[in-house]
């Protein structure tokens, strides 16, 4: 986005494409402008998230070169089943990677069949673009088997990153076998991580980097809970930028303006100043999850007169909820107490998992919502295909479901606020 530097001799020294790169910067400034500046009333806190994200690709990236430069190393994921614990505890930086936009489609489409999900296109197009510093920027990019999308697409994949790509081979079943195959997937990692940073996690490092990790997680429950409150203190595209910066941003830098943020919003619950009337539709999002700058349908059903509340997602309450235990003095213990938060993830990818829909709508009762609009991207099987058993099991809890497929293009923007404004209207009845 806007940069008062200029990094654009760092954005050449990391083999960015420039001329794309500026393409893409000024597409993202537009959209943010549109989106996010353009909200009426927003709490004053979210001005530090705004600037974050005026320098997403900017000041933050020079702190990864700063990093580096010091003898940390960078370790790139897609997935919150990464744990940041342990790339902090082998003197690591953790950053989300570009995965969602449409961005370089044509390019990936050489790669990858027409019919792959969005957002497997989108990190090969970034890649391929040349328009991702924080890809350019990595040590180590780790890539987790979630799908059989991503676990095929990764054999292509690894040949693109500049640093080391290891693949983090992921349980589909919430078994004992299946917790047996993630805690090998962690020892892998362990295993990676001293290999390319040279540093050995000890039960000391491994500790301060559960704790620092909860501290962010924490401050995330804090920021849900506030969200319960009636009017709603902050929009569900702030929530959601919170959500999705909790990916890229320093940890305690990210932490203490999250409890900042919230400071003000339980003043504004006080005072009951709301971003909204206190009659408006509440809405909760349940299904895949938003990187950004993914910020389509939550803008579509807030400008169509409602207000979200909550995201059962990986960008929301099921990447952040539970912490983990720094109960244990061996490494071996504290592997198993991560394994144990982790595992209690309920992704997707694990069958059966009907976990994520009794999340989901407590999700919903919790925060008082009178609808659960699912959203799956096109061709991404396991949120598609778990759509029905979660709508049958909200509305059976007494709540409508509205279900969304779609990409990440703005073709269909108009069938699909027609879609919502007509799901709104039902609710509203």
């Amino acid at each position: 986005m806007t940069e008062a530097t200029d990094y654009r001799p760092m954005w050449g020294e990391l083999g960015l494409d420039l001329e794309k790169h500026d393409a893409l910067l000024g597409v993202l400034d537009q959209v943010y402008t549109d989106v996010y500046l353009a909200q009426k009333n927003r709490p004053d806190g979210m001005g530090y998230f705004d600037f974050v994200m005026s320098e997403v690709h900017g000041l933050r990236i020079k702190e990864l070169v700063d990093a580096k430069a010091a003898g940390k190393i960078v370790v790139g994921s897609f997935c919150v089943f990464v744990p940041e614990e342990l790339v902090l505890a082998a003197n690591g930086v953790n950053v989300g990677l570009c995965a969602g936009a449409d961005f370089g489609t044509e390019q990936a489409e050489r790669y990858l069949p027409r019919n792959t999900c969005a957002l497997i296109k989108s990190f090969f197009g970034f890649s391929l673009e040349k328009v991702c510093p924080y890809l350019e920027s990595c040590d180590l990019v780790v890539g987790e088997n979630t799908c059989d999308g991503k676990k095929k697409a990764y054999e292509t994949f690894k040949d693109m990153t500049k640093g080391e790509f290891m693949a983090l081979d992921m349980p589909n079943t919430k078994s004992d076998e299946g917790h047996t195959v993630l805690k090998r997937a962690y020892l892998d990692l362990v295993a990676a991580l001293e290999r390319v940073s040279g540093k050995a996690i000890t039960v000391d490092s491994l500790k301060a980097g559960i704790e620092t990790v909860n501290k962010k997680r924490a401050a995330m429950h804090r920021l849900a809970k506030l969200r319960h409150a009636t009017p709603a203190p902050i929009s569900g595209l702030d929530a959601l930028l919170a959500n999705q910066v909790f990916f890229y941003d320093n940890p305690e830098r990210f932490t203490d303006s999250v409890n900042k943020l919230c400071d003000e919003l339980e003043q504004r619950i006080e005072k009951k100043i709301g971003v909204a009337p206190d009659t408006t539709p509440r809405i909760v999002i349940s299904g895949c999850p938003m990187a950004v700058p993914n910020w389509k349908l939550p803008s579509i059903i807030e400008s169509a007169g409602a207000v979200v509340v909550g995201e059962e997602s990986c960008i929301g309450e099921r990447g952040t909820q539970n912490l983990v235990s720094t109960d244990g003095e061996s490494v071996d213990r504290l592997i198993e107490n991560l394994v144990d938060r982790y595992f209690t993830i309920d992704c997707a990818v694990f069958t059966p998992n009907p976990t994520r829909a009794e999340h989901a709508l407590q999700i919903a009762r919790d925060t008082k919502a009178d609808g659960v609009i699912h959203y799956a991207l096109q061709f991404c099987s396991p949120y598609q295909m778990e759509a029905p058993l979660l709508e049958r099991h909200v509305e059976s809890g007494g709540l409508p479901v509205l279900r969304i497929d779609t990409d990440y293009s703005q073709e269909d923007v108009g069938q699909l606020r027609t879609r919502v404004e007509a799901f709104i209207e039902q609710i509203r009845h």
